[in-house]
């Protein structure tokens, strides 16, 4: 596992959503390796418990479709490390996989949009004082490419993610003032466990598209994460940054 140790986030306190495995655990191991003090948070519990004690840290559970334990959880986090410097809002569900959008269900979109947009709000609103009292806050946003390029047969992830994608730039209007920045990461199809119901057609469409084409892993993304944590990152901000081996050019 490449840790990105060019990028020192020494003393930085941050919180990782949907840290339990994927992405957000790549998040977590690089976040340590660079310095960083870090609370993991999933509604994986077992797995994030050990994890966490793997790492040397602190894990709190967290629902994103339930706002009583968002609340709770965010703030035992900022307990648990005296204040907030960083977010990372990577927990997200697909659960439209596969499915056309005549097939997803209205409970499915509804459960979609509940943790995926309605979730990453709810964190992000509880943990702007905590943010605001660093002087220095960051927020990041894990968006898709897949709401860049339209994919199909994922009708609400895709939405979910382009409503995420929206939400950055808002967000970064609104807690700018407060020295809050607000910018997205927009991976393409990473393997992941989370990624393993993914037809093999879709996994030959990324590699074929790329620009660089070989499989895309979580260690490509940490490095972007890293950089948007740190405080060289600090007039950036409203920014969607695809991390996908150039499928995707803005």
């Amino acid at each position: 596992m490449n840790a990105s140790p060019e990028i020192q986030l020494n003393g930085r306190r941050v919180l990782v959503t949907g840290a339990a495995r994927g992405l957000g655990e790549g998040f977590a191991r690089a976040l340590v390796a660079a310095g960083a003090r870090v609370v993991l948070s999933d509604v994986l519990h077992e797995r994030g418990q050990a994890l966490a004690a793997e790492l040397g840290q602190t894990y709190v559970p967290m629902d994103l479709a339930v706002p009583e334990q968002v609340k709770a959880g965010v703030d035992a986090a900022a307990h648990a490390l005296g204040g907030l410097d960083g977010l990372v809002n990577n927990a997200a569900i697909t659960n439209s996989g596969g499915k056309t959008l005549d097939e997803i269900d209205i409970d499915t979109w509804d459960r979609v949009m509940d943790v995926n947009v309605r979730g990453t709000w709810l964190v992000t609103r509880a943990a702007r004082p905590h943010l605001a009292r660093s002087g220095q806050g960051r927020v990041v946003n894990i968006a898709s490419d897949t709401a860049l390029w339209g994919a199909p047969r994922l009708l609400a992830y895709v939405a979910s993610k382009g409503a995420v994608v929206a939400m950055t730039r808002a967000l970064a209007r609104e807690l700018g003032a407060e020295g809050i920045t607000v910018n997205a990461i927009a991976p393409g199809l990473t393997l992941v466990e989370a990624t393993e119901y993914v037809p093999q057609a879709r996994h030959d469409l990324y590699l074929q598209g790329r620009a660089i084409q070989r499989p895309q892993v979580p260690d490509d993304v940490n490095a972007a994460a890293l950089f948007l944590l740190s405080s060289g990152s600090g007039f950036i901000t409203g920014q969607v940054l695809p991390v996908n081996g150039g499928f995707v050019m803005n």
